[in-house]
C-alpha cells in the first residue's frame, strides 16, 4: 500500500505539472495570435538553447515544458535531446545541498554537452513533427481573434467544464503550497533556509499555476472548452497519469525488492555501465545512489557524469505517454552520449 501511495502521489504531481504547463503554453500561444510557434521555428539553434536551459533548471518542470512543446511539433528533436541531457531531475536539489560547488560545475557541463548533442542531432536529422497523440499541434482557431477573451462575465455563466477545471487546478495549487506532494529525499538542516528546497520550488510552481487558474476562470468559453478542456484535458491528462503511475509503481516495487546500492558496488567501468543503464529509468530515485556515493567519495566524477547525462528524472515520463518511438530514440542517444563521455573521463583518470 505504501508503494502504491508513493507512486500515486508522484504521478499526480507529474501529471499536474505537465497539464499546467500545457495550459500555460495554450494561453501564451492564443494570446500571441499563434506567433509563439513561428518564433520558435525560426531558429534551430535558439530551440536547442531553450531546451538546454529549461532542462538544467532543478526539478522537472522545465523538462515538462520542453516535452509539451516537442509533442506539439513546435521544437526540434535536438531540442528535446538537449533538455534530456541537461536535466538532472530532482537529484539536482540533493546535489546542490550536498556539494553545491561541484554541482554547479556539473550543471554547466551538462548544459554544454546537451546543447552540443542537440545541435549535432538536428544537423544529422530532418526536422519532422513527432508522431504523438496530439495531431493539431497548438492551433489558433477562428474564435481566438481576441486572445483568450478574459472577462468576469465568463465566470458568472460558468459551464461545468470550467468549474471542474477551476476545482482541479485549485486543488493542485493547494497540494503544492501545503507540501502534500513533496518527496522525502531533500532534508534541510533545522532552521536553515535553502532556496533549492523542494518546498520552495513547489511554491513557485503553485504561483505559476495561479495563471492557469485565472485563465480557466475568466477565459472565453471557446478558449476554456476548445483549448483547455477538449485539447489539454481530454487528450492528455488520463494518458499521462496512467503511464506515469504504472511506470512509477513498477520502479518502486523493483527498488523495494532489490538492493541497488549493493548491485552497483564494483570496479569503475562496470559502475559507468550500470549508471548509464539505470539512467534509462524515467524516475527520480534510483540515481540517488550515485549522488550519495559521489558525495561520500566512493566513486569518481566520471560515474556521476554518466549517470546525470543518461537520467532525466521524471521529465521523460510524459514523453513516453505521448510518443514511445520518440522516447526510445531519445533514451538510446542519451545512453550513447553518457557512455562515451563517462568512459572518456575514466581513461583520463577523472
Amino acid at each position: 500500500m505504501e508503494l502504491i501511495l508513493d507512486a500515486l502521489l508522484s504521478a499526480v504531481q507529474i501529471t499536474g505539472l505537465v497539464i499546467i504547463m500545457m495550459m500555460l503554453i495554450e494561453w501564451i500561444n492564443v494570446t500571441s495570435g499563434g506567433q509563439m510557434g513561428a518564433h520558435l521555428g525560426r531558429s534551430r539553434f535558439g530551440q536547442v538553447l531553450l531546451g538546454g536551459f529549461l532542462g538544467v533548471i532543478p526539478g522537472c518542470m522545465g523538462g515538462f515544458a520542453v516535452v509539451s512543446l516537442y509533442s506539439h511539433g513546435m521544437i526540434s528533436f535536438g531540442s528535446l535531446i538537449a533538455m534530456l541531457i541537461a536535466s538532472s531531475g530532482d537529484e539536482a536539489f540533493l546535489m546542490l545541498a550536498m556539494f553545491p560547488g561541484k554541482a554547479i560545475l556539473l550543471f554547466v557541463a551538462l548544459l554544454v554537452i546537451g546543447i552540443a548533442a542537440g545541435l549535432i542531432v538536428d544537423m544529422l536529422s530532418a526536422h519532422k513533427a513527432p508522431h504523438t497523440h496530439c495531431d493539431e499541434h497548438f492551433e489558433v482557431h477562428g474564435g481566438d481573434n481576441h486572445g483568450i477573451g478574459a472577462s468576469w462575465n465568463n465566470l458568472k455563466r460558468a459551464s461545468w467544464q470550467r468549474i471542474v477545471l477551476m476545482i482541479g487546478i485549485g486543488a493542485f495549487i493547494a497540494a503544492l503550497a501545503l507540501g502534500m506532494l513533496e518527496h522525502d529525499h531533500e532534508p534541510s538542516a533545522a532552521g536553515h533556509f535553502n532556496v533549492f528546497d523542494e518546498y520552495w520550488v513547489n511554491l513557485l510552481f503553485a504561483v505559476c499555476s495561479l495563471f492557469a487558474l485565472w485563465a480557466a476562470a475568466f477565459g472565453s468559453d471557446h478558449f476554456v472548452h476548445d483549448h483547455l478542456w477538449n485539447h489539454v484535458v481530454k487528450k492528455h491528462l488520463l494518458r499521462i497519469f496512467l503511464w506515469s503511475f504504472g511506470a512509477l509503481l513498477l520502479i518502486e516495487a523493483g527498488m523495494h525488492y532489490f538492493d541497488l546500492e549493493q548491485i552497483v558496488k564494483g570496479n569503475i567501468p562496470i559502475l559507468i555501465l550500470l549508471a548509464v543503464l539505470i539512467g534509462l529509468i524515467p524516475e527520480s530515485g534510483p540515481h540517488l545512489i550515485f549522488v550519495t556515493m559521489f558525495a561520500g567519495g566512493l566513486i569518481p566524477f566520471s560515474v556521476l557524469l554518466a549517470s546525470s547525462i543518461s537520467q532525466d528524472g521524471h521529465a521523460s515520463l510524459p514523453l513516453l505517454a505521448e510518443t514511445k518511438a520518440g522516447f526510445l530514440k531519445a533514451k538510446i542517444i542519451n545512453a550513447a552520449v553518457a557512455a562515451a563521455l563517462g568512459y572518456a573521463l575514466f581513461l583520463f583518470g577523472l
